[in-house]
């Protein structure tokens, strides 16, 4: 009979004693195997209890903290602004007096000296006007020659009708009756009259005086205006503009309101005005004499000046001083208009406390550091602050010289907590620039 691929088979030990026998061997094996694993279950369970009981676990590490110490040092604050060079002096030359320019002889760029005739105008009614003048001078001259010549003729007159007069008189006094009354009385008025006659030939001449002080008074006048066809340069600089060519009809300029076309343009460029705006919050610092270091990037020039002048009022929109520093410049190598840096020194103070900046934790209004004391403890301390500089600032209460104070991470550390120091390293503002 052939079996089925799915039926199962069977064998039969023909002794069934000795089947017996094979089942109950095989059941003690399983039992003493069961055995033996829960042994090894206990055993081992028994050893990690024990060792946990008995071996301690390793001791944690205090945390490490990089600390800097409070030193002594000098420190001084300083402000970096932009600041622009100006000429020392700068002015539009107009002219005095209408007329148009005979000559012109600088052009933009053209160095000039003071007191250099710059251009000419020509004004020919204004050189008749002068003509007349100096006529004039002499028409009162002559005027005066003539009043001169009528005070001496009427003196002489009164000289003889006066000692005829004298004559007249002492003889009647010696001889009553000598000389009659109507003969004396018309000496007297002839005295008289020639008298008279000196007064108003004195009078004339007075006048005909007065009237030369006049004349003259106009001829300068007139003199003075023609001085004025002379474009002249009031002091040593270049000429930065020029607005006029030969033949242009320069109006006079009579003032400031009047919209006249200059001629030329002078700027003293050597000697510049380096102007700086200050904030308001530094104003308190700038004196004159301070330091101020300058870089000037367009040429490569660096050099150190000294404040000159402020303003010593703020400007209301931008609320800054204006403070200027004169440089030199004979070799016109800067140009007004350039832009340079500048380095203000504001305050300086020796032997004063100081921190890193970064040490330092601002907390709204309020200042403060962590301070690792004897015992290796985290504490907090509130700290005033007064100088401040890009990477140190000037501790004025709240620390003495010697405290380890944590240099960075802050936010990392609790307050009582244990921690190891190392000092921290710092960068010098050298080992800055060179990075």
């Amino acid at each position: 009979m052939i079996a089925s691929p799915f039926q199962e088979m069977y064998v039969v030990d023909s002794n069934p004693e000795l089947a017996g026998l094979k089942v109950r061997c095989s059941m003690h094996r399983k039992r003493i195997l069961w055995i033996a694993g829960l042994l090894c279950l206990l055993l081992a369970a028994l050893f990690f209890i024990v060792r946990n009981h008995y071996v301690k676990a390793p001791a944690q590490q205090p945390r490490a903290a990089a600390v800097v110490a409070v030193t002594r040092g000098n420190l001084a604050s300083s402000l970096s602004v932009a600041g622009q060079f100006q000429p020392y002096q700068q002015v539009d030359l107009h002219a005095k007096v209408s007329g148009y320019i005979r000559w012109i002889k600088v052009d933009i760029g053209d160095r000039v000296r003071q007191g250099e005739v710059l251009a000419l105008l020509e004004v020919p009614e204004l050189q008749n006007q002068v003509e007349g003048a100096q006529a004039e001078v002499r028409h009162s001259q002559s005027d005066i020659t003539r009043a001169q010549s009528e005070v001496v003729s009427a003196e002489s007159t009164y000289s003889a009708v006066h000692a005829e007069y004298t004559r007249l008189k002492e003889a009647s006094k010696e001889r009553p009756g000598l000389i009659a009354e109507q003969e004396l009385d018309d000496a007297r008025a002839k005295d008289q009259q020639a008298a008279a006659q000196v007064g108003v030939a004195k009078a004339s001449l007075n006048s005909m005086q007065e009237q030369l002080g006049v004349s003259r008074a106009s001829q300068s006048r007139l003199e003075t205006m023609s001085s004025y066809e002379k474009i002249i340069a009031p002091f040593a600089g270049v000429v930065t503009k020029r607005y006029a060519d030969t033949g242009t009809l320069i109006q006079a300029g009579q003032d400031n309101n009047t919209a006249t076309l200059p001629v030329v343009q002078v700027a003293q460029s050597d000697l510049l005005r380096l102007r700086m705006p200050v904030p308001e919050g530094d104003v308190p610092y700038i004196q004159v004499g301070g330091d101020v270091e300058v870089t000037v990037s367009a040429t490569g020039h660096k050099f150190t000046g000294k404040i000159i002048r402020f303003s010593r009022a703020l400007d209301t929109n931008t609320r800054t001083m204006l403070t200027e520093v004169d440089v030199p410049n004979r070799d016109l190598s800067l140009s007004p208009g350039m832009y340079a840096e500048t380095t203000i020194q504001l305050l300086q103070k020796n032997g004063t406390l100081i921190l890193p900046a970064q040490a330092v934790v601002q907390n709204g209004d309020q200042s403060y550091v962590l301070v690792v004391d004897a015992t290796n403890h985290v504490e907090k301390r509130n700290v005033t602050l007064g100088i401040q500089t890009s990477n140190r600032v000037e501790i004025t209460s709240g620390l003495q010289t010697g405290d380890n104070v944590i240099a960075s991470g802050q936010t990392g550390y609790q307050l009582g907590e244990i921690v190891s120091p190392h000092a921290a390293f710092i960068p010098t503002a050298a080992q800055e620039v060179s990075e």
